[in-house]
């Protein structure tokens, strides 16, 4: 790892659905304003692993996680968390775009007007312009600002939201499988977006994509199950050693398509 302070230091997390334990010991540091891939095989707990980084399984109802989840050195997890502030410093951006049924601007608009971040007009003119042009979209939506988002094509749809979750100013980004409804070329507009992101954030993405994780990721970790269907950490590094020079059998046979 880089000689920075991590963002994000998971220790032997677990996490149960119910009774069910879907994450066994998880641990790894996230490095500021990196790109960090969770690829493995369906269900093995990518993407509950990354809802755990801003306590989005909180809103199922018998979850529970133990283990410690540090952002910035503060424990996520401790009882007197406020789970907005949490949310709006650590926001997330789905597999499915999913904008509110309202104009462009009030997408946008929405999250600052919530949380107070402004003091007049002007300012939240200035926030929406600034996340739009941040999410590469602000040229193609410009003249439309008060229009339906709904009417966006589906990758303007996704680079909409990515916009919301920067209008609140996060510290890190988590997507989960960002791409996967969109077609190749919506695909590209995303992924030189991540590129240009990660410069002011730190990015964490799910992909099913291998070959996306290998070009928008600084750092991959590499998830399988265990016998008991519980989802763990096989082997975390550099994208190019985890691509090029796994240090794991189960890892080289993944990349190569020996199995999942």
């Amino acid at each position: 790892m880089e000689a920075k302070t991590p963002i994000i230091i998971a220790q032997q997390v677990d996490f149960y659905y119910g009774d069910f334990k879907a994450l066994n010991q998880i641990s790894m540091e996230i490095l500021p304003q990196k790109v960090t891939a969770l690829i493995g095989p369906s269900g093995c707990g990518k993407s509950t692993f990354l809802r755990c980084l801003n306590r989005m399984n909180d809103t199922i109802p018998g979850t529970r996680t133990t283990g410690t989840i540090l952002l910035n050195g503060e424990d996520i997890n401790a009882p007197h968390v406020d789970l907005t502030a949490l949310r709006q410093r650590v926001g997330m951006v789905f597999q499915k775009p999913n904008p509110f049924p309202q104009s462009v601007y009030d997408n946008i608009a929405f999250g600052p007007r919530v949380l107070g971040l402004t003091n007049n007009w002007a300012e939240l003119n200035d926030i929406v312009e600034r996340s739009l042009r941040q999410a590469a979209l602000w040229d193609e939506v410009k003249d439309h600002l008060h229009g339906d988002a709904m009417a966006l094509s589906l990758g303007q749809q996704q680079r909409l939201c990515i916009a919301r979750v920067l209008a609140v100013q996060p510290e890190v980004i988590l997507m989960d499988e960002p791409c996967s409804a969109l077609d190749p070329i919506a695909t590209e507009h995303i992924e030189n977006l991540i590129a240009n992101l990660v410069e002011n954030y730190t990015i964490v993405i799910v992909t099913h994509n291998m070959q996306q994780a290998a070009r928008v990721s600084d750092y991959t970790a590499f998830l399988l199950m265990d016998e008991d269907r519980a989802g763990y950490l096989v082997e975390y590094g550099p994208t190019t050693q985890i691509f090029t020079n796994p240090r794991q059998k189960a890892t080289e046979d993944y990349i190569s398509g020996r199995f999942g």
